[in-house]
Formats: structure tokens, sequence, C-alpha cells
């Protein structure tokens, strides 16, 4: 079935097409042209569907707690009702029996539900520092062995789109060992010093997870991991931009560092505040005055959705709203090497959008 939608700006690829008119077969854009002058727009604004590298949990059910394809459901339609069109769901660091089962619950809802907009999974851990876990369980932080590295390589690495480790714990054949079987290395929850941070970036390291959270701090005579991801030009960084996770003021510095490889993602621990507290074994959340935390007071994860990230990258950090949306489509697309597969309204890509409003008060999306 062919249909056509008219759009009165279209964002794409860096840049806003007016008055366009998109050709769809087959959930696949065939074309896009100028509309008829005489067009009615179906929507005043259209986007690639945006793309949530980092999202914990659902309106109602948390995956690391539930790694199954009700918990990737609640996740992916929770989402979608929020503007997001694809997601990746990440599990914490767990046991080598929950994270397999992860695994499997990923790749089995990606075979039956191909066009979900579940692009895979963010396995964040269990290979990191302790001094830096913020909310994660200790009890399960582990040293990396090369065995167990090799094990989630076979059965994950056509899934897992991200690793998030502490490279300073890594050799540098480890490294290479996930750098060289297609999974995206991310540097996160560690204490690097600046020097063991451009090592790993030297290695291969391309991505960090979460700008500033779980970081070795910046100070003026060890700018740590912090420092290492701010100077790094070719170094991609998601931010949490919720004014919580990190101040604005510090959100400005990150995009004045960055540039073009400073992108969004949620982090959220719960989708729309629908989950007032939670308990995973020793894990806990509660919900007050617009922030989860644990019982220790730390984070523990966001409340934000991505389409907020996206409002609050116009009005705090002053972008136009074309760059906005390529910081939660192409970008994340590019830093995980998915952008031939998403993040453009362009003939061959998927036809999975995000429409919103002028005033940006409201996100859909639609396919």
């Amino acid at each position: 079935m062919t249909k056509k939608i008219n759009a009165a700006k279209v964002y794409t690829n860096g840049q806003v097409k007016n008055n366009q008119e998109i050709t769809v077969s087959e959930g696949k854009i065939v074309a896009i042209k100028a509309a008829e002058n005489d067009a009615i727009f179906d929507y005043a604004n259209l986007a690639p569907g945006l793309f949530d590298t980092h999202i914990n949990g659902g309106e109602r059910l948390y995956f690391t707690q539930n790694p199954n394809e009700e918990c990737i459901r609640d996740i992916v339609e929770s989402s979608q009702k929020c503007g997001t069109g694809y997601v990746l769901p990440a599990l914490i660091t767990s046991s080598a029996e929950n994270i397999f089962k992860g695994i499997e619950a990923i790749k089995s809802y990606m075979a039956r539900y191909p066009d979900s907009g579940l692009a895979g999974m963010h396995l964040e851990g269990p290979f990191l520092n302790v001094k830096k876990r913020g909310a994660h369980l200790e009890k399960y932080i582990q040293k990396p062995a090369n065995d167990f590295i090799e094990e989630i390589i076979r059965h994950g690495k056509d899934v897992i789109r991200i690793i998030t480790i502490a490279p300073e714990n890594f050799t540098d054949e480890q490294v290479k060992i996930l750098l060289d079987s297609g999974i995206n290395v991310s540097a996160g929850h560690s204490n690097a010093t600046l020097k063991e941070a451009q090592h790993g970036f030297d290695l291969g390291i391309k991505l960090v997870t979460h700008l500033y959270n779980a970081m070795s701090a910046f100070t003026h005579r060890e700018p740590g991991l912090i420092g290492a991801s701010l100077s790094a030009q070719d170094v991609y960084a998601p931010i949490i931009l919720d004014g919580v996770h990190c101040d604005f003021e510090a959100a400005r510095i990150a995009y004045k560092c960055k540039k073009d490889k400073l992108f969004l993602i949620s982090d959220a621990l719960f989708v729309n505040k629908k989950v007032q507290s939670f308990k995973w074994e020793e894990f806990d959340a509660y919900l007050g005055d617009n922030q989860y935390r644990n019982t220790d007071g730390n984070l523990a994860g966001a409340t934000i959705s991505l389409a907020d990230g996206v409002v609050n990258a116009v009005r705090e950090l002053g972008v136009s709203i074309s760059e906005a949306i390529e910081m939660a489509t192409l970008r994340p697309a590019q830093a995980l090497k998915m952008d031939h597969l998403m993040g453009k309204v362009e003939a061959g890509y998927p036809a999975q959008f995000t429409v919103f409003n002028d005033d940006l008060s409201e996100f859909k999306y639609i396919n």
C-alpha cells in the first residue's frame, strides 16, 4: 500500500525542507519532493523517529528486573507515546544469567517485530569501576575476564549496540576483543585518569556514557574522563539534558566543546513518571522533586523523555530546532554506525517519524 504524507516542515540531515510530500510504501520512504501548491498539510513538523540509546524502563516495567518481551514492549510502546521511534533498552550490571536472558529477549523481539523500533540493547556493565558505580549493585560488578567477554560477544554481538565499560580496568587486548566484535564500546562508570581515558580513545573507543555522570571529575591538575571526553574531537558524548544530571551551564560548556559530537539520551528509569517507587534486589528508587534517587541519595535514572531533551536543547542550549532534532536522531545513529538505517527522512529510509507542533509542546510517533 502506498500513501502520501504532506508536512509543512521536514527536519532531516541538519536541514529544514519546507512544504514537502513524502511517499511511503511498505514501511519505506520511496520519494520526497516539494508538495503541490494546494496541498493540505497533515503535519506542521516532521522528523525522523527520535532514537534513545539509553532507556531503562517503560511505564510499568524495568528491563534489568524483567529482561523479557513484555518489558521490551512496555519500553517500546511507552517511548512511542512520547515521540521516540527507536530505543536501546539498557540492562545494567547484574548476574551473567540475567544478562544472557536479556540478550535472548532482545533477539526474540527483534526477530518477531522487525519494524517495532527496537534497535538492539545497551549493556551497561558489569565491567565498571566500583568507585563510580552510582546506583549499580556492587555485588555484580566484575573485573573483565577474556572468557566472559567472549561469551557475551557470542551471545550478543548481533544485538548489543553499546557496552559500557570502565576502560582503566581493561587490558589493551580486552578492549580490542570488544571493538573487533563490532559492538560499540563506551567509557562510563569509570574513574579513569586523563591518560587512561585518552589511551582508551587511542585504542578505538569513540563513545562515552552519559557525559559528566559516573565519571572521574574534571580538575585543573587531573582532568579525568570528563576532561578527556570534552577535548577528544572524535569521541561522541551523549548527555542527559534535564538540569538534574548536569547543570544546564555545564551542558552549554559541553556543547561548545563537543559541537556535532554531542547528542541526547533520556536515561529514563521509567517513562512518564507513572512509577513512584521501585525496588529490585538492593537497588531502589523513589520519585520526588522530579528526580529518581535511591536510599543512598544517588540519582537512579532520569524522569525525562527524549523529546523533553530536545525541548531543553532549544530552550537551554540555544540551538535551533533543526539541530536539536539532529541531536536526537542522526547523531546517535552516526555514533553507533547505524545512520544507514535511521536518522534521515530520505528515500530508502524507514517511514518511522516523529511529528510535533510549532511550540514543541507535543511530540508524537507515527509510522
